[in-house]
């Protein structure tokens, strides 16, 4: 669709003290899928879960459209 463009984000998550999935840091704009998908494989080593999503964007009317996810392993949490 002319005039958008497409976000991609990536965001890991740890384990609190009831076991719950959290953040671990805010969700980070992403160069492209691919690379954030090898990204997400490295931080799997170190986090309870990754996922990669990415979102529709149109700036004429403001509007951010449904996340969309890309990559996702281990156990996530709220993400969008």
């Amino acid at each position: 669709m002319p005039g958008t463009f497409t976000t991609v984000y990536i965001v890991a998550f740890d384990l609190d003290d009831r076991d719950q999935a959290i953040r671990a840091f805010e969700p980070r704009v992403a160069a492209n899928e691919e690379a954030e998908i090898e990204e997400a494989e490295i931080l799997i080593t170190k986090h309870a879960g990754v996922v990669v999503w990415r979102r529709q964007n149109d700036p004429v009317v403001g509007e951010e459209g449904e996340p969309e996810v890309v990559f996702s392993v281990g156990r996530v949490g709220d993400f969008g």
